[in-house]
C-alpha cells in the first residue's frame, strides 16, 4: 500500500517558474522520503505513481485545494530525490515554491510501496508549521 507524505514545494522564483512552464524546463519539485529513496534505490529519469491528495499555501498555512488525484511522475534526470511536478499540474493548482503538497506514493517504478499497509512517512510536515514568513504569489504563464 502506500506512503502519506506532506511537502514542501522546491523550485526556481514564480518568474522564472512562469517562462519555464512554457518551455517545458523543470520548475517546481519535491523530494521523496529518505526511506523510499533508500528501499526502491530511486535513480535518475525513474517515475513515481500516486494521489495528490490536498495543497496548501505557505501565505496562511490553509488547504486551498483537495484534489485526490492519481499522477505519474518522473524523478529528475539529476537525482533520484527530486520528483519533478508538470507544467500542467503548476499551472492548475497555481504553485509556487511557497506551496506544500499531500501525497499518496502508492508505486516507484511500478512496484508496490509498503505492500499490504499504509505507513506515514518521515517527510510529513508539520501542520502547525505550514505558514510561511515569506511568500511570492503565483504569476501565470
Amino acid at each position: 500500500m502506500p506512503a502519506k507524505a506532506r511537502v514542501g514545494v522546491c523550485g526556481f522564483d514564480p518568474m522564472l517558474v512562469k517562462g519555464y512552464c512554457k518551455t517545458g524546463f523543470r520548475a517546481l519539485w519535491w523530494h521523496i522520503p529518505d526511506e523510499l529513496f533508500e528501499s526502491f534505490n530511486v535513480k535518475p529519469n525513474d517515475h513515481i505513481s500516486g494521489k495528490l491528495l490536498k495543497v496548501f499555501a505557505g501565505k496562511t498555512g490553509q488547504m486551498t485545494h483537495e484534489p485526490n488525484e492519481s499522477f505519474h511522475w518522473k524523478f529528475s534526470k539529476e537525482s533520484g530525490l527530486a520528483v519533478l511536478i508538470p507544467a500542467e499540474t503548476i499551472v492548475k493548482y497555481e504553485l509556487t515554491e511557497f506551496h506544500f503538497i499531500e501525497v499518496l506514493i502508492e508505486k516507484i517504478n511500478d512496484q508496490p510501496v509498503y505492500a499490504g499497509e499504509e505507513k506515514e512517512s518521515t517527510k510529513m510536515w508539520p501542520m502547525e508549521r505550514m505558514k510561511l514568513g515569506y511568500t511570492v504569489d503565483f504569476i501565470a504563464p
